[in-house]
């Protein structure tokens, strides 16, 4: 029997560095412009059992593709993952504004990939400097992507759950705390854990956790 591929799908502006620390074995990472240009779904079309690991941009990504081949996809690790990156005042949806992702750009642009803040100390960097288009095309669908609804009714998804990890830190601040709660309810049976301390990028902060995740939804 051929064992499942581990496909990594990686957030907006984010380079490979961010899962140096992570120890588990994949087929690929796929970029977040790779993610734009349909690779990972072209990836996909030929296999028939995946388990997706998705950070950020990616693990919205990650969403998007078990909706469109629930049957394909064995298992998702979900870091840091929102299915509506902007805040929705109609509904009450804790999500980033305009004004804060356009910062977000901004300060990578400034500091040549660093981030507004910089790696942790003793921590890869997990950003890059990228293009300007390529960085505004990962904008534009962080910005036009909802996929609440879609979610919620979905009953292929919702028999998943046990093969569902979910990861959120308690201090991001570009994707809200709520968006576990969320996804625990997509997921009824998923194993949600709210890291205490980490910021954004759990890749570098919790790569022991992964790897375990990881391992667990393989076995």
């Amino acid at each position: 029997m051929t064992a499942p591929k581990v496909f990594v799908l990686n957030g907006w502006a984010a380079s490979g560095s961010a899962w140096s620390l992570c120890r588990f074995e994949r087929e690929r990472v796929f970029s977040y412009v790779e993610q734009l240009d349909g690779r990972p779904e072209e990836a996909i079309a030929d296999e028939s059992d995946i388990v997706l690991v998705g950070w950020s941009m990616g693990g919205s990504s990650a969403l998007r593709l078990a909706l469109r081949w629930p049957g394909k996809i064995r298992a998702l690790v979900l870091i840091a993952a929102t299915p509506r990156m902007m805040q929705d005042v109609a509904t009450g949806w804790r999500g980033m504004s305009e004004r804060r992702l356009a910062a977000l750009k901004k300060g990578l642009l400034m500091t040549g990939g660093g981030g507004l803040f910089g790696p942790p100390e003793g921590k890869p960097d997990p950003y890059i400097a990228d293009d300007e288009a390529n960085l505004d095309r990962g904008l534009e669908y962080l910005v036009s992507t909802d996929l609440r609804q879609s979610l919620m009714a979905s009953d292929a998804l919702r028999r998943k759950g046990g093969c569902v990890r979910i990861f959120q830190s308690d201090r991001d601040g570009i994707v809200r705390p709520e968006n576990a709660s969320f996804l625990g309810k997509v997921f009824p049976g998923a194993k949600v854990e709210m890291v205490s301390g980490a910021e954004h990028a759990l890749p570098i902060f919790i790569p022991e956790s992964i790897d375990k995740a990881v391992k667990e939804v393989l076995t």
